[in-house]
Order: structure tokens, then C-alpha cells, then sequence
């Protein structure tokens, strides 16, 4: 009985630490946002990396989301004769929840995956080092720049998945099954509000930071892993880094929307 109290301390006291440097990292990388010289090539760089680079996936998953939503919406809708609202239900299942959701979780697993595995090889290859030993603070230098990217690029993303999705929701609904086009647009423009928009993309910004922080995190203290360095620790923070964002991402929506809803 007290090995097995002991276990669950000794992972629970472990898991408070971690937890604890996390925020402590975090904080420091988002309080060099408002101090020093502002790094624009490094945030532009990471922009297009984080941002230009997964347009195209974002864009993909956002016009079959919408179709598949459009789909089974109309199918639903049509028992209780209100096929009329299609347009509303795609849009603001999207706008709301979808849209920020999937587009993090996306990102997530393109660029989130890549920045952990940079931060991881640059730390077991001492380059993290090397720039403590120049005086270059590593965390403004490294990690400043993509969270400041992430914020910028996450709620752009978002936006075009909200408009593909829109998109392929009225190829399904309106084209393939029938519904008015008028009443699709009608419906959708009568329901959603600014605050819906609004909302989204609120939650937009605070994924970006919460995906950017835990992958950075990750990959930057990759050499404390205890169960490998090395390659092998590489692979198991960004194994870490992508889950755990993931996780992230959805608790907070949930914290999110019991606020703005």
C-alpha cells in the first residue's frame, strides 16, 4: 500500500513540475513579445512556415468538413422538415467550434510536429547551448518568434477553413441535394452574428499560443526526457508535443465555449 501511494505521489509531484515549468516557460517566451527589438525576420519566416505552408491542408480539410457537414445536416434536418436550415447549421457549427478546432489540430500536426522536432535536434546538437554561451537568450530567439507567428497565423487559417467549409457545405446542399440557394444564404446570414465570428476566432488566439508553448516546450527540453536522448528523445517530444497540443486544444475549448456561449 505504500509503494503504491508512493507511485502516485512521486507521478502526480512530477506531473505539478512539469506542469509549473510549462506556464513559467511560457510566460517568459510571451513576455519577450513586449521587450527588446521586435524579431520580424524570424516572425515572418516562421508566418510562412507556420501560415503559407498549410494553407493548402487547411484548405482541403475545410471544403470536406463543410461537405460532410452538409451531408449529414441535411439528412437530419430533412425528419423534421427544416431542411431550409442547413445553411445556419453548417455555418455556425463551423464558425463556432469546427473551424478553430480543426484548423489547430491540423496545424497542430504539420507545423506543431516540425517545431518541436527543430527545437529537439538543435538542443541535443547543442545549438541551444551554443547561443546561452554567446548570451543570445534562446527563448526570445527561438520560441518568441513562433508564438507571434502562431498568433497571427492561426486565426487566418481559420478564416479560410470557415469559408471552404461554408463553400462545401453549399456544394453539398445546394448543388448535389436540392436545397434553394436563396434560403441556404438566408438562413445563414439571419443566424450567424458578429459575436459567433468574434468568438471563434478568440479561441483561435488562445489555441495558437497554447499549441505554441507546449510544442516549443517540448522540443526545447528535449535533453531532460528521462527515458531517452537522442534520437530517441526527438521522437518522444514530438510524440509529446503533438498529443498533448491536441489535448490542450480541446479542454480549453470546452473552458472556452462555457464562457462565450
Amino acid at each position: 500500500m505504500v509503494s503504491f501511494f508512493n507511485f502516485f505521489g512521486e507521478k502526480a509531484l512530477h506531473f505539478l513540475a512539469e506542469q509549473g515549468r510549462t506556464v513559467l516557460f511560457g510566460a517568459k517566451a510571451f513576455l519577450h513579445l513586449f521587450t527588446g527589438r521586435p524579431q520580424i525576420a524570424k516572425t515572418l519566416e516562421q508566418m510562412y512556415y507556420i501560415g503559407a505552408k498549410s494553407l493548402m491542408v487547411i484548405l482541403l480539410v475545410g471544403l470536406f468538413t463543410g461537405m460532410v457537414l452538409g451531408l449529414q445536416g441535411y439528412y437530419t434536418l430533412v425528419k423534421f422538415g427544416s431542411e431550409g436550415l442547413l445553411g445556419a447549421a453548417v455555418a455556425l457549427s463551423l464558425i463556432r467550434e469546427l473551424g478553430p478546432v480543426l484548423t489547430a489540430i491540423m496545424i497542430i500536426a504539420r507545423a506543431g510536429s516540425s517545431m518541436a522536432a527543430e527545437l529537439g535536434v538543435m538542443r541535443i546538437s547543442e545549438q541551444i547551448d551554443a547561443l546561452d554561451t554567446m548570451d543570445v537568450d534562446p527563448i526570445r530567439y527561438l520560441v518568441t518568434p513562433r508564438i507571434m507567428a502562431s498568433v497571427i497565423s492561426f486565426p487566418l487559417l481559420t478564416a479560410f477553413f470557415d469559408v471552404l467549409g461554408i463553400v462545401g457545405g453549399y456544394l453539398t446542399g445546394v448543388l448535389m441535394l436540392g436545397i434553394n440557394s436563396g434560403i441556404f444564404f438566408y438562413r445563414m446570414e439571419a443566424s450567424v452574428v458578429l459575436e459567433d465570428v468574434t468568438g471563434g476566432f478568440y479561441k483561435s488566439v488562445v489555441f495558437a499560443v497554447l499549441v505554441a508553448v507546449m510544442c516549443c516546450y517540448q522540443g526545447f527540453y528535449t535533453h531532460l526526457r528521462a527515458r531517452g536522448f537522442g534520437a530517441v528523445g526527438v521522437s518522444i517530444s514530438t510524440t509529446e508535443a503533438v498529443v498533448q497540443s491536441c489535448v490542450l486544444v480541446l479542454v480549453s475549448d470546452y473552458v472556452l465555449t462555457s464562457f462565450l456561449i
